[in-house]
Formats: C-alpha cells, structure tokens, sequence
C-alpha cells in the first residue's frame, strides 16, 4: 500500500492537523526521492495551490508543503478532512471525477491526492505523482526527482467515515475462503521456494514506513493484515504456475484469490480514512 501519495497524505494532513511538525512531512517525502518539484496542470490549479502558471516545475520540498498549506487551507469541518487519497486500479477509479485529465494521470501512476480546503468556487485540487516505476518497491536512495503536478477539479461531496469495522470483517472472510480453496493446492511442487520465507520477505520490502502516532490502533492492524494478504497474493501468482498440476487446479484458486484484491483495497482506503479523520479529533 505504501506509496508517495500515503506517506505524505498521512503526514501531511497530520501537520495541518496541528499535530504533526513540518519537518515529519519532509520526512515521508525523502523516504521517496530526495528531491521533490511540483508544478500546476491548469491556472485554476495554480491560483488554489499558490504556484506560478504558465511555469516550469516548480522545485524543492518545501514547496510542495506550501501548495498543501495553500490548497488544503480552512477548517474540514466535523467528521472531515482536507486530504483524501486515491488508489485507482482499472475496473475500480472510486473517487475520480471522470473523464478528466486528473483521473488519467491518477489511474496511470495507481495513486493521487485531493486536496478540498474550503475554496469559494467549489473546485479541489488533486495531486499526482511522477516516479519510476522501481521506486514502489521500496524506499530508496537513488538520486532521482519525484515530481507532483496539481490539477483543479470539482470539489468532491463530503464523505461519511469509511466502515473500518465492516472492512476488517471482509478481510478476515475472504482470508479464511481462500485460504481454505489454497490449502487443497500444493504450490510447492516443482519448486525448492518456501512459500513462508518468500511471503516474509515481501513484508520486509515494504516496512519501515512510519505512522502518526495519533493513527488508531485498528487501522494499524487492519494495514497489517492487508499486507500480510497482499504478500500471499504475490507469493500464490509467483509459485502457482510451478506448482498446479491441472487447469481445474488453477480455476479454483483463481477463483478464491481474485475477490481478496478488491477486498484488501477497501480494508486499505477505510484504514487510511480512520487515520486521516483521527488527526482532527485529537
């Protein structure tokens, strides 16, 4: 789930919250890339974020925590935040205005932030980011730019808070319904991999990040155990191929694994909404 639109949505909003330090958000950023620009798509975009248009990109952390400042600016309100984020996946772009320049760019980079505020003519502005493809795997500390580019939108509706309850139940349902379809499936034949080690090592990739001391406890084992399920998902289409015997084999696992990747992405956005909502009721 980790990626440079989490990292800084959580902090972020975490800073704006009165609750985080400028200097955390800077932070998250730099576990990315270790330079940062930002640039404006649209002049509606520029006059909301507080960055010159027509321009080049724009350069330096720091300006990116002033568009965030600029266009997330006034009070969210009860039960609401300035951030939200998005992680749009073909056939599931939840939370993008359609057809958009802001909902293209978002589907191609699997991530995007918008950012409401409280601006007078009902526009948001979304964030994207431009990095490559490597850097999702992990951290890292190649020297390259990660660029964001901001885009003017319609302002979404307010949200109600995501059903983190309902969520974590779905999880740990279609946990138990693959896992029993996969226990009649030996992956390891035809290969010496460990399936554990393998998942184990899929998790290690993609620690190290850091939450907001304020995130709730339920959240954080939700974001946990869609990992742990993100990883096996990973593990099961690397090995399955080496380790079915039968078509009908491969059917029946398909079958019980493709439902758990819409399952882990809800579990996953409910989270981070209880997270970004528990910053202002600190």
């Amino acid at each position: 789930m980790w990626c440079p639109s989490v990292s800084l949505s959580v902090w972020a909003n975490a800073w704006l919250a009165g609750v985080a330090a400028p200097d955390d958000v800077l932070d998250a950023l730099a576990a990315w890339a270790p330079a940062q620009t930002i640039a404006a798509h649209d002049p509606v975009a520029a006059g909301h974020a507080g960055l010159p248009y027509p321009a080049a990109e724009h350069g330096g952390a720091t300006a990116v925590l002033q568009t965030l400042r600029s266009a997330a600016a006034g009070s969210p309100g009860a039960h609401a935040t300035p951030i939200e984020v998005v992680l749009p996946v073909p056939g599931d772009v939840r939370g993008l205005p359609p057809g958009s320049a802001f909902a293209r760019d978002a589907l191609d980079a699997g991530e995007a932030l918008i950012l409401t505020g409280s601006p007078a003519d009902g526009t948001a502005v979304g964030l994207v980011p431009d990095y490559p493809d490597d850097v999702l795997d992990a951290p890292t500390d190649g020297a390259f730019t990660l660029r964001w580019t901001a885009y003017s939108l319609p302002a979404p509706q307010p949200g109600v808070p995501a059903d983190l309850g309902g969520a974590e139940y779905a999880l740990r349902t279609a946990v138990r319904a693959a896992a029993e379809a996969l226990s009649a499936m030996d992956l390891t034949c035809g290969t010496d991999a460990d399936p554990r080690a393998l998942v184990e090592q899929a998790l290690d990739a993609a620690a190290g990040h850091r939450v907001p001391a304020h995130a709730p406890p339920r959240a954080l084992r939700v974001l946990e155990q869609a990992a742990h399920v993100e990883a096996i998902l990973a593990v099961s289409a690397q090995l399955s191929p080496l380790g079915i015997q039968s078509f009908s084999q491969h059917r029946v696992g398909d079958d019980a694994l493709r439902p758990l990747t819409t399952v882990v992405r809800t579990a996953r956005l409910a989270a981070l909404d209880a997270i970004l909502r528990s910053a202002w009721a600190c």
